[in-house]
């Protein structure tokens, strides 16, 4: 006589649509694509997730760790996550009963299409075992940062006072540096952390516009010093990756805002990204384009602590297009060279070869080994995800034409808080 079929309990991996900055940095980081995203959600496929854990970390606001105990026969479908605008209330009678686990095939209706991958198909191809190529701990001596004390729900409100262009006139890549002021609104941030802009307006369908994200481009006192305040790196989106027109919508809408605006902000966002306060650490900087905004906050935060005892290298990798693309050229020109060491690098001068900042890097060879020999360097990557592994790759040929050992300094370096990557 057959006994009853046993009830399966799935901890289902669920995204909080409340809280989700849409950042991608969780569907980049998934070894087996069970994240995905539409217009409106980034979700998680229930038939693919097998609860490796490698997505919670990287993670800024920590919408990613959110769980539901579920029959896994009923896992939440993609379809439904996907027009959620919160998450699901627990059953409190499964409550306590799930399990981590890959639930089976087709237990998520609308979950096709996912990978099957197995971890280690998605490995750097530069080596190591971490599905995370940077490090997901900040530097032992940063300062404690402050996250998530404002959502979409109750955001803070800011004033502009300030909103200029930062690359020339006469090129296409329109930049600005915006400054917000919060009043006597407590905004703590620190330097490489991030704040969410709530757009005004819905989209085509009528939903509220979603938050996006901002890397911060001040230091922890403010843009002006001892005020509450704060400086962002906008740059205006009038084309799609493949070239088409389109209108970014939180892109233009900062661009365009005047002094005495009131916008909505949401965050802060960010527990790793985040500089080094001992003294004597030395940082590698190296960006493009907008990716600046946190390598410009560090900057400015050191040269302020320079007079304070800071002896630490800075040492800068900054590419662009043009030079004229390039946001904050004229003050970055102005700072002492005995204070940073900056190396530029343009791809598209006419009349010029291609650069990038990986050729710079191999040019200056000898200086980046000495940093990387030094336990007390602190490496940043910010920009568009197309440079990590180049720059990844150029670390690793300077570390071995050193006579050092890539893999177990990358490793090193990592689990130290001292390799960040912040790429988009």
């Amino acid at each position: 006589m057959n006994g009853p079929v046993p009830v399966e309990v799935l901890k289902q991996h669920l995204i909080d649509p409340e809280i989700c900055i849409r950042c991608n940095t969780c569907e980049e980081t998934c070894p087996i694509d069970a994240i995905t995203h539409d217009e409106n959600n980034y979700v998680v496929r229930a038939d693919t997730c097998n609860g490796c854990m490698a997505c919670i970390s990287p993670c800024p606001t920590g919408a990613i760790d959110n769980w539901r105990d579920v029959l896994r026969a009923e896992a939440y479908a993609v379809d439904d996550q996907l027009t959620w605008d919160e998450l699901p209330v627990q059953d409190d009678a499964l409550a306590g009963q799930g399990t981590i686990g890959e639930a089976s095939a087709g237990a998520a209706g609308g979950a096709s299409g996912a990978s099957g991958a197995s971890a280690d198909s998605s490995e750097p191809v530069i080596g190591g075992s971490d599905l995370v190529r940077g490090s997901v701990v900040p530097p032992w001596s940063a300062a404690k940062p402050y996250v998530n004390l404002y959502n979409h729900k109750a955001p803070v409100q800011a004033t502009v006072v300030g909103n200029y262009r930062v690359t020339d006139a006469s090129t296409e890549s329109d930049i600005h540096h915006i400054v917000l002021d919060f009043g006597k609104q407590p905004f703590p941030v620190l330097e490489g952390q991030s704040i969410g802009i709530i757009p005004p307006g819905t989209t085509a369908d009528g939903r509220a516009h979603h938050a996006r994200q901002y890397s911060i481009a001040s230091p922890r006192d403010g843009e002006r010093p001892g005020y509450n305040n704060l400086a962002l790196t906008v740059k205006r989106v009038t084309k799609d990756h493949q070239g088409q027109a389109v209108g970014g919508v939180c892109s233009n809408y900062l661009c365009d805002l005047k002094k005495g605006d009131v916008v909505n902000v949401m965050g802060p966002f960010g527990s790793t990204f985040l500089m080094p306060n001992h003294a004597d650490s030395h940082l590698l900087m190296i960006c493009t384009g907008t990716g600046a905004a946190p390598m410009r906050a560090m900057t400015e935060y050191r040269r302020r602590r320079r007079m304070k005892g800071a002896t630490g290298k800075l040492m800068l990798f900054f590419g662009a297009r043009t030079q004229g693309e390039l946001p904050y050229f004229g003050p970055l020109l102005n700072l002492p060279k005995d204070f940073i060491d900056t190396n530029l690098a343009f791809s598209r001068t006419p009349g010029s070869p291609k650069r990038y900042v990986q050729d710079a890097m191999r040019e200056r060879a000898a200086d980046v080994a000495a940093l990387l020999r030094h336990e007390h360097t602190y490496i940043y990557v910010c920009g568009l995800k197309g440079m990590e592994d180049g720059v990844l790759q150029v670390l690793q040929t300077i570390a071995g034409e050193a006579g050092l050992d890539w893999q177990t300094l990358w490793q090193r370096m990592k689990t130290e808080g001292r390799l960040h990557l912040e790429t988009y």
